[in-house]
């Protein structure tokens, strides 16, 4: 268990860079900072992919069909939402939207998938998930206060950018559903073998968005300078980064703590993402958070310490219970 819950605190910490990334270039648009991503993924999996080549033989045709679903929503189409939602409504109203994923998930889980790995008591979890619930609706609520000082706030803009971060939320919630089905059907598997599968399956992804982009942006008359932008350096050091960091090696301590944990804790703690997020958002702004926004954080630590401590029923068990 707590094995497990140390590889998903590494793989939020890494998750959280995402969040700055579209900040840090924001004339950069989402979706070729998501193609970018991914492409610097599918680069960086390649030689691991070498070293790793008995073990990726091994994969069925049926999964690799799966790493290309998983690559296609859990990365790219997840990223660009994302990437979008920050550069309209800023770092951490997304962050909020997306940090409602351990709520979504558990409970999705919870119903999903009792039979395989167990029953959270609903009487049990419903502590956590209202800490959790709380936490977020406090940090949130101190960002929208922020939101409604500022003079000239576009909020068209912002609910459109919450509107998008909605959609990566979808995203998000039924990859690590199938993530994790295959990775409880496939116990002898290495999950960084798994990772590194899901990185190869990516890069034709990516290529073939970022030739469709570059061609979309000629024939429109755009005049953003492809294929690198107006700071390649500073937009390939960055890719390269979140590649390696966030995508490589997040997903890969993901999948450990995947293999360790039932689904309903696991998706709790991504909540270990959205503390990440937050972080790195307020260093970026160069201030401490306000009370609010750090007693929500109190309570989202509360809420995953208090989920780490319940223990899967088996369904018959619970079932037993009502007679």
């Amino acid at each position: 268990m707590w094995t497990g819950t140390l590889y998903a605190l590494v793989a939020g910490l890494m998750w959280g860079l995402v969040f700055v990334g579209p900040l840090l270039v924001p004339e950069y648009p989402a979706a070729l900072q998501s193609v970018g991503r991914y492409l610097a993924f599918g680069l960086i999996a390649l030689p691991l992919a070498w070293l790793d080549r008995a073990a990726l033989r091994q994969l069925s045709r049926a999964d690799w069909m799966e790493a290309l679903k998983l690559a296609a929503v859990g990365n790219l189409l997840y990223y660009v939402c994302l990437a979008a939602a920050i550069q309209r409504a800023g770092a951490p109203l997304p962050t909020m939207i997306i940090g409602t994923l351990p709520v979504v998930i558990a409970i999705a889980a919870n119903l999903r998938n009792a039979r395989r790995d167990g029953r959270l008591p609903w009487a049990r979890l419903a502590p956590s998930l209202l800490l959790i619930a709380a936490g977020i609706a406090c940090v949130n609520q101190a960002e929208l206060s922020a939101l409604h000082t500022q003079d000239h706030a576009d909020f068209l803009r912002y609910a459109t950018g919450a509107l998008l971060a909605l959609v990566s939320m979808a995203c998000w919630t039924w990859y690590p559903l199938r993530n994790a089905d295959w990775l409880r059907h496939h116990p002898g598997r290495n999950p960084r073998t798994w990772a590194t599968a899901q990185g190869v399956a990516t890069l034709p992804l990516a290529l073939t968005g970022y030739a469709l982009l570059w061609l979309g942006m000629r024939a429109s008359g755009s005049d953003f300078p492809m294929p690198l932008g107006p700071r390649p350096i500073v937009f390939m050091a960055l890719m390269a980064a979140i590649g390696l960091f966030a995508s490589w090696l997040g997903t890969t301590c993901w999948n450990e703590a995947s293999q360790r944990l039932p689904t309903a804790i696991a998706g709790q703690l991504i909540v270990f993402e959205t503390l990440a997020a937050l972080s790195y958002a307020f260093v970026l702004r160069g201030k401490l958070p306000g009370v609010q926004t750090m007693f929500g954080v109190v309570l989202l630590v509360a809420g995953v310490a208090w989920a780490a401590r319940v223990k899967p029923v088996p369904v018959d068990c619970v079932e037993a219970e009502r007679f």
